[in-house]
């Protein structure tokens, strides 16, 4: 394991470059990211294992995701808590070299276009999504998901895990909040985000806005903090929520069902954490391995059952003993919310983040 400590800053977001085998991107804020400034750092992995800081930008307000321009190998993107994406490139020092500036709350997630390039998301508390181009001040597109027969609130929202308790009686207050909006690997116009609602939402960008979209509840009406696309299976999706469970999709059943107003079903559910989890992350080298963050400190790899190779095994986790955990990762000492897989070399090396200030790179299959 290597690890680098962030002093004084805790970690939010981690991505590895899709350029370089060795550069990380981290999006931290100061005293926890609930107030004060955020630093985006630029980290490089050394021949020796060695975790140097090549390059940092010092923010007014916290950072709480990063994404690398697909098409640019020096510019990193971070979603700020002031409503604003940054646009940095790491070459040079202090400022960004662009500012998107329209969401009206915290920015909490962003994600570049891995197919059309040319394009990136972001979602925000404020309830919506919105799709840009590097190239102009403006948005493309806003994306407000449109569950049926909810009603939405506005608060700000610490993210601060509670009991069950607590997380059933905060429903009213955080159902706007967008916490993760990302473009499918698989068609560079559909887009997948996440609610305080319980809901997650897909996007048909090719669409009008009266019928671009549909909804279904992952999380039986508590918060769906993440979710994220199989990197095989085109139709297979996961989701991540505050009943500390992690719930896996196939998106044509759900389309399916959710024409007919009923809820559909999950095809796996997966038992292990013991608080909500933060980020789910399918592994980009095996279509049935995924990676998990949660408010338990732990980061966990995961097996799911229900796939063997691209084909569906009509298992579920429950059929083993571990319910399908493979790893167990106890290092830090903090919530943990920020992880990604290592495109590069042997599969398996994964980058996590947490509050603790440390950003720690672990091999996922290593026992």
């Amino acid at each position: 394991m290597l690890r680098y400590h962030m002093k004084g800053h805790s970690g939010y977001g981690v991505q590895y470059s899709p350029f370089y085998d060795s550069k990380l991107a981290v999006a931290t804020g100061s005293n926890f990211g609930l107030i004060g400034n955020g630093k985006l750092y630029i980290l490089d992995i050394g021949k020796t294992g060695e975790i140097q800081e090549s390059n940092v930008f010092l923010t007014q307000d916290g950072l709480f995701d990063v994404a690398w321009n697909e098409l640019h190998e020096n510019q990193v993107l971070a979603a700020q808590g002031d409503g604003s994406l940054r646009l940095f490139d790491i070459k040079l020092k202090d400022l960004p070299i662009a500012i998107f500036k329209e969401h009206e709350k915290e920015v909490f997630s962003c994600n570049w276009n891995l197919i059309n390039k040319q394009t990136f998301v972001s979602s925000s508390w404020d309830g919506s999504v919105k799709i840009w181009s590097p190239s102009r001040a403006q948005s493309l597109t806003t994306l407000i998901p449109r569950p049926t027969g909810t009603q939405y609130s506005v608060a700000r929202h610490t993210d601060v895990p509670m009991s069950n308790q607590q997380q059933h009686s905060s429903l009213s207050k955080n159902k706007q909040c967008i916490y993760q909006a990302l473009f499918s690997p698989h068609d560079p116009n559909v887009v997948m985000s996440c609610a305080g609602n319980s809901y997650v939402t897909v996007f048909d960008l090719r669409q009008p806005a009266q019928g671009n979209q549909y909804n279904f509840m992952a999380h039986n009406g508590m918060e769906t903090l993440t979710c994220d696309f199989n990197k095989y299976r085109p139709h297979i999706v996961c989701t991540g929520g505050v009943d500390n469970m992690i719930k896996v999709w196939d998106l044509r059943m759900v389309r399916k069902v959710s024409a007919n107003a009923r809820q559909p079903m999950s095809i796996n559910e997966i038992c292990g954490h013991q608080l909500a989890i933060r980020k789910v992350s399918w592994s980009p080298h095996h279509s049935n391995m995924l990676l998990s963050t949660s408010y338990d400190m732990t980061c966990r790899v995961w097996q799911d059952l229900s796939d063997n190779g691209g084909r569906p095994t009509g298992k579920t986790n429950s059929v083993d003993p571990r319910n399908g955990c493979r790893k167990i990762f106890q290092y830090h000492t903090e919530f943990v919310f920020g992880a990604d897989w290592s495109l590069w070399g042997a599969p398996g090396y994964v980058a996590t983040t947490a509050w603790d200030g440390n950003v720690c790179i672990w091999n996922a299959y290593e026992m």
